[in-house]
């Protein structure tokens, strides 16, 4: 499910709706992880990608975010990386394998990164997903912090196609549960996503989760325009919508932000 944005298929604990303890132990939104792997403008107007990488898409989500998905010649073929803008300018990065896999994610904000542990119980698997229809996975992620999380879950098609701004997507529905190294469960998550399997990436979609203390939080991160090289809005990193409902709720996020410090501390 996401496993690499904020919206992209990441670990949503350490940072709440700022995009996740990898989309703070806690809510986290959606919606999707060194400090700055890569030097980012935080207020740029447009994205500019590092050195030797390529600028694929640029998307436009609900709940306020931009993203920016590029690949780097450098990495393992396969590989692709994804940075959130927000109003706040650069707030979330993560790179993803050829299956989707967690490879590592970093708030940008606070310079806590989180990568994959090898040898996991099930590794997540893209071409599982697109191959039967469902793919479970069982696999651990280590912060820079020195803590552990666990991630248990499952992605399923629910062959249901759709277009959105003119690209074919399908629709999946994710459960996923992230627990302590100690067994305690952090968050539940579950809901509604997209895939491309032409771009071979996950893209957000509407979710409930459920943190440990009981609170709970509905989100809508679904793509709503895609900018291709040469097209309007390639690289911009102003995000366009649902960002004055972000603001009505900003005192609220920030409350949670301060629950959520509490507690790793």
């Amino acid at each position: 499910m996401m496993h690499g944005t904020y919206t992209d298929r990441t670990p949503r604990v350490h940072s709440l709706r700022a995009l996740p303890v990898a989309r703070a132990l806690a809510l986290a939104a959606g919606t999707a992880g060194l400090l700055t792997l890569f030097a980012l403008p935080v207020a740029a107007a447009n994205f500019t990608p590092p050195e030797g990488c390529r600028l694929e898409i640029t998307v436009q989500n609900r709940g306020c975010s931009v993203s920016q998905h590029y690949r780097c010649s450098g990495d393992t073929p396969g590989d692709q990386w994804v940075t959130y803008f927000t109003r706040e300018g650069a707030t979330y990065q993560s790179r993803i394998d050829k299956e989707t896999r967690w490879m590592e994610s970093t708030d940008l904000r606070s310079g806590l990164v989180d990568v994959l542990e090898e040898g996991a119980a099930d590794d997540a698997s893209f071409s599982t997903l697109a191959a039967t229809g469902r793919d479970d996975f069982d696999f651990w992620t280590r912060s820079n912090n020195g803590e552990r999380l666990h991630h248990v879950g499952e992605d399923r098609l629910t062959g249901e196609t759709v277009q959105i701004d003119g690209v074919p997507l399908e629709v999946t529905q994710f459960e996923l549960t992230t627990y302590s190294e100690t067994g305690d469960v952090l968050i539940t998550r579950k809901g509604q996503q997209f895939i491309s399997r032409a771009q071979g990436r996950f893209y957000g979609g509407v979710e409930t989760s459920e943190d440990w203390t009981g609170a709970r939080q509905e989100t809508n991160d679904s793509p709503v325009t895609f900018a291709f090289p040469g097209q309007p809005g390639f690289g911009a990193t102003t995000p366009e919508y649902d960002c004055d409902l972000q603001m009505v709720n900003g005192r609220d996020a920030d409350a949670v932000r301060q629950l959520l410090k509490g507690a790793r501390t």
